[in-house]
């Protein structure tokens, strides 16, 4: 692949996205061109250090607020560019642009997306949307297989669909956690050895963190004890230190608030012996199974983060109800009750997934055949 021949247009620069652009930047020396925010709170990454960063862009809204514009990339088709990588939101219109005139050019178009998410049909304006958007391309670099299969399902032509999945910086975690080893940081807190549960990102409403509360308490009532750490920034929807008082257990909760150590994150998540996300889960999943952690989260995989696939129910996680907070507290009690060994092929479990697809080598590996599929 010649220099400058592929261009990276992303409507954000995510900070957990560093590792894959860092990748695309050294091994497939594309250019990259960022959108600014748009009502988002995600930490960005610093873009200077892609050697291939050419500009950020303003991200305008448009159409009632309902749809965005990226200023000034039109003209990018025009250029040298022979490959175009683009967020695949067909709510960003300047991508359609981009990719009518691409086709016209003979030159190819890659969206990367979540796609299709459920089997319900979709509405007259989800078709407007999203299939002229969607045929405009060449290629799609989906998330993962549950959307490839709706998708599938709904005639999509299944050689055009490629699982590129989703990382974060795996090779510094990687090293982390081959130094981790179990320590006293939890029964040093809470003065107690009870196993420990984790929730770990924002604190959000959607997150539907309350009910690891309510579940505590029914635990606490069948005389099943338990920790909780809180990892993640408190993003004021809700006052969360107020219900955690209602429910009469401050002594077993450890609000840690948010933290970007990740030597210290790789040692609260492998200490803990499980992951609870009563919401939907996302990236959490990835950086809780980096570390060997099992999670648990709800079954309604329509409203879920696509990486809740990693997943295997009673091997390494498991999902339960979605609101029932009886179920909920079930699966957590049959997670607190693994023995040694069982916990030890969870962590295995985790570890294998992630190493075989969640990371940016697979990701790369993943484009690189793509790209080289239309040279």
């Amino acid at each position: 692949m010649n220099n400058t021949e592929i261009c990276c247009i992303f409507n954000l620069a995510p900070h957990y996205r560093s590792a894959i652009y860092n990748l695309l930047d050294k091994q497939l020396k594309c250019d990259f061109y960022f959108g600014d925010r748009v009502d988002s709170t995600i930490k960005i990454m610093n873009v200077i250090e892609l050697s291939g960063y050419k500009k950020t862009v303003e991200n305008y809204k448009i159409l009632n607020d309902r749809f965005i514009w990226q200023k000034g990339i039109i003209s990018l088709v025009f250029k040298r560019y022979k490959y175009f990588i683009l967020t695949g939101d067909p709510s960003i219109l300047s991508n359609w642009i981009i990719a009518f005139l691409a086709r016209i050019l003979n030159k190819k178009v890659f969206i990367w997306m979540h796609g299709i998410k459920s089997d319900r049909p979709l509405s007259k304006r989800e078709k407007v949307l999203i299939y002229p958007f969607y045929h405009l391309s060449n290629i799609f670099l989906l998330y993962g297989d549950y959307s490839r299969n709706i998708m599938i399902k709904k005639g999509f032509n299944p050689d055009k669909m490629k699982c590129i999945y989703n990382s974060l910086d795996y090779d510094t975690q990687l090293l982390i956690r081959k130094n981790l080893q179990k320590t006293n940081i939890y029964s040093d807190y809470f003065n107690n050895d009870l196993p420990v549960l984790i929730y770990i990102g924002r604190i959000q409403r959607v997150k539907k963190i309350d009910m690891i509360l309510v579940a505590m308490v029914i635990l606490n009532q069948r005389g099943i004890k338990c920790n909780l750490i809180i990892v993640g920034e408190n993003t004021n929807e809700l006052d969360f230190n107020k219900q955690i008082t209602d429910a009469i257990l401050e002594s077993n909760i450890w609000n840690f608030g948010p933290c970007y150590d990740e030597e210290v994150i790789g040692e609260l998540i492998y200490n803990a012996n499980v992951c609870v996300s009563p919401g939907n889960v996302g990236l959490t999943a990835i950086h809780c199974f980096t570390y060997g952690t099992p999670v648990i989260t709800n079954n309604n995989f329509e409203t879920q983060g696509p990486e809740f696939e990693v997943i295997e129910p009673g091997i390494n996680g498991d999902f339960f109800e979605e609101d029932n907070v009886w179920d909920l507290s079930d699966k957590i009690s049959k997670w607190l009750s693994l023995d040694s060994a069982k916990r030890e092929l969870a962590r295995l479990s985790a570890y294998k997934i992630i190493d075989e697809k969640y990371n940016p080598h697979y990701q790369i590996e993943v484009l690189k055949k793509v790209l080289n599929n239309y040279q």
